[in-house]
């Protein structure tokens, strides 16, 4: 499936379009819960206001969450044009959260001159092409979500498409304080990052991407963009990872992939690439032993937290 570049209506069964007010950050949910009203369950649309302007995002709450129990919080990222709904066409997890209890978010992001949203996945300098501080708005809606939603914040995990998957890279990056991992799909790792990643703990990773995108090709675009492979080497250095990953074949879906597996061991964190052969640009349609991309991305991602493998 394509992403649509464009926004896309969708029907919400639940729609709060103004600021909540913030509550107390719990410090025991089980206590506490009790004063708090039923949570607010099912999707919606909310808003905070992060430097100077009005940022929005999508907020799913699962039925199975409650106040006692501390969950994850996975934030998916658009591409570059995109914007939250269209995320959400494209990579609907409402289903799997639903059966593993984790918060969704689907954030949007500021508007270029051109029109086109998108998100700063670099902090200020002379290849940024963006002034927005998108790593500030990540943290601000994090804390905004602990008012209301209490989840443990050493599982928080980002993915992206595109442009939100360089955002993913960025997050673990530069707000590494905040992520425990990130999957970047059909996006590149920043050059810039390669020398000034800040990234402050080993970061579980997952990395899908086509072997014929050319909108974010598979062997880099330098100096912007890096290769896959040099990503992998990046984070499996950094993450301290077997040197040998264990490799497998998968021709179940559309395209054969290819999934190597560099296991972190204790203390350190796991980094997975799918390479999709033939693959374009997309979000894919993938059937690895029966699982699609948004199982395959959780199931590598919440086996992590910020200390590593769980």
């Amino acid at each position: 499936m394509k992403l649509c570049m464009y926004s896309l209506a969708i029907t919400f069964m639940s729609v709060a379009c103004t600021t909540p007010e913030p509550g107390p950050v719990l410090a025991d949910a089980g206590t506490e819960s009790m004063n708090r009203p039923e949570p607010e369950f099912g999707l919606s649309r909310q808003s905070l206001e992060h430097d100077g302007e009005r940022r929005e995002y999508l907020r799913y709450i699962p039925s199975s969450y409650r106040y006692d129990s501390e969950a994850a919080v996975l934030l998916s990222f658009h591409g570059g044009g995109g914007d939250a709904e269209s995320q959400l066409m494209v990579a609907d997890m409402r289903n799997l959260a639903d059966a593993e209890g984790f918060l969704l978010i689907y954030p949007e992001g500021t508007l270029l001159d051109s029109g086109e949203g998108h998100w700063n996945p670099l902090p200020p300098g002379p290849n940024n092409k963006s002034d927005a501080d998108d790593m500030g708005f990540t943290a601000a809606l994090l804390d905004q979500l602990a008012q209301d939603y209490p989840f443990d914040a050493s599982r928080v995990y980002a993915t992206g498409y595109s442009n939100g998957a360089g955002f993913a890279y960025g997050l673990a990056c530069y707000l590494s304080d905040r992520i425990a991992a990130v999957a970047p799909v059909s996006g590149s790792m920043y050059g810039d990052m390669r020398n000034d990643c800040a990234a402050s703990h080993p970061t579980g990773i997952v990395i899908i991407n086509g072997t014929e995108d050319m909108a974010r090709p598979y062997d880099g675009y330098p100096p912007w963009f890096l290769s896959v492979d040099d990503a992998v080497s990046f984070w499996t250095r950094h993450n301290g990872t077997d040197s040998r990953p264990e490799t497998e074949r998968f021709t179940g879906g559309r395209n054969p992939v290819e999934r190597l597996h560099y296991r972190g061991g204790a203390g350190s964190a796991d980094v997975v690439r799918y390479k999709v052969e033939g693959g374009d640009h997309l979000w894919f349609d993938l059937d690895i032993d029966g699982a699609d991309l948004n199982r395959v991305i959780w199931d590598v991602m919440a086996a992590h937290d910020q200390t590593g493998l769980r």
